[in-house]
């Protein structure tokens, strides 16, 4: 039976659910989405399957309740015990809605939701290159419970009709941007100094999860290729290997890193090529770099090339998933083919060898992305969304994030 507000409790209580708290895309707009939803709307609760992550000191010191149920594995009988104890919860606590993100939530705690009666909306912000038949096969049954699947770009959506669901149950709400945190600012140098390249050398960066769809072996190669005819460039890898589980510990396995560290040794660039680690600081690197890259093989909507852009800082593509449809080659940004390393140094010397087009590039990229990827709207888009939601078909009208 459908949970209605309780009796003089004006706020929706809504329970946003995800794997972990790591600093990625997803996890991102996921926290700021909820510390943005308004308080005489929603009551925000969050749950995730561990309590780990560098984004929890944010949430925690908004003192923002946190459900943990423990689980690292789907593979025994302590993960049903955990979904009881979730759906215990959502009734327990009065929770209308349930908002899952990505595959680890949304197939532990739709299913929970639907017990307990609560309205699901399920996001899928990837074109989940990494799941498994069976992995995709399990989220496209629990996802058949859900009311609305959000996803934040229209390759996504394709993809997702293309493979059975309906599409009129699929809402495209794009990422929100805090533009204020990336705003376009002098570059300073200091950057420079503090990894230990020379100043005013040109830095070409890529900012995200180190993870082997995010085409980091191209983007290397590639390097060498910008090196060669620019030598005073330099490189930065700025972000954090995945990190998976083993038994009862979260652990980093370190074996991609070293790969890619093996790679810059064959390719001859120890000097030029710089890996910063987890940096929570990305609103100061970006305009410090003089080139952006986005060289994944596979992607729903980049956050950082919407940060980037953002911050006034000319960005290089792979034409994959939402890029397409925040990228205008040649007008605000340039795209390439994945995969294609040639194609990548040849779009970042352009930039090098041309800097008023990049400039004329990174301003028309900073307008775009202020038109259409703005907080304010996201927010707007996933309140409607969540007003329908609740109504007694779910069918109701709202704004969408386009117009």
């Amino acid at each position: 039976m459908m949970i209605n507000r309780r009796q003089g409790d004006e706020a929706v209580r809504l329970l946003k659910f995800v794997a972990i708290f790591a600093t990625g895309g997803t996890e991102r707009q996921f926290v700021n989405l909820a510390l943005s939803l308004e308080g005489s709307r929603f009551r925000v609760h969050f749950g995730c399957l561990r309590r780990w992550g560098q984004l929890l000191e944010e949430i925690d010191g908004r003192g923002i309740p946190i459900f943990d149920y423990q689980v690292f594995t789907f593979r025994n009988l302590k993960a049903v015990r955990a979904q009881w104890r979730l759906a215990r919860d959502i009734r327990r606590h009065g929770i209308q809605i349930v908002h899952t993100y990505g595959f680890y939530a949304n197939v532990f705690a739709i299913p929970a939701a639907r017990l307990a009666g609560a309205r699901i909306v399920a996001s899928i912000r990837d074109l989940g290159v990494y799941l498994s038949p069976r992995q995709r096969l399990m989220q496209r049954i629990v996802c058949r419970f859900a009311d609305r699947i959000v996803v934040n770009a229209n390759a996504i959506k394709d993809w997702l009709v293309a493979d059975g669901c309906p599409a009129d149950r699929i809402i495209v709400i794009p990422n929100g941007l805090d533009f204020e945190r990336f705003r376009p600012v002098e570059r300073t140098g200091t950057l420079h100094k503090e990894v230990g390249l020379p100043a005013g050398a040109p830095l070409v960066g890529v900012v995200g999860r180190l993870a082997p769809r995010k085409g980091l072996e191209d983007f290397l190669s590639a390097a060498a290729v910008v090196a060669s005819r620019f030598p005073s460039a330099r490189f930065l890898i700025v972000g954090e290997e995945v990190f998976a589980t083993r038994g009862e510990a979260i652990w980093k396995d370190g074996s991609f890193t070293r790969e890619l560290k093996r790679q810059v040794a064959q390719l001859g660039l120890n000097d030029r090529v710089v890996f910063t680690g987890f940096r929570p600081d990305v609103e100061r690197i970006l305009p410090e770099l003089t080139v952006s890259v986005q060289p994944s093989l596979s992607e729903g909507l980049s956050n950082t090339l919407l940060e980037s852009m953002a911050a006034r800082v000319p960005v290089v593509s792979t034409s994959v998933g939402g890029a397409v449809e925040v990228v205008q080659d040649g007008e605000n940004g340039l795209l390439v083919p994945p995969a294609d390393p040639d194609s990548l140094a040849n779009a970042i010397c352009r930039l090098l060898d041309a800097p008023a087009f990049a400039g004329r590039l990174a301003e028309a990229g900073r307008r775009s992305v202020m038109d259409r990827f703005s907080m304010k709207r996201m927010v707007e888009s996933t309140s409607d969304l969540y007003e329908s939601v609740l109504n007694s078909n779910g069918h109701a009208q709202m704004r969408t994030a386009e117009g």
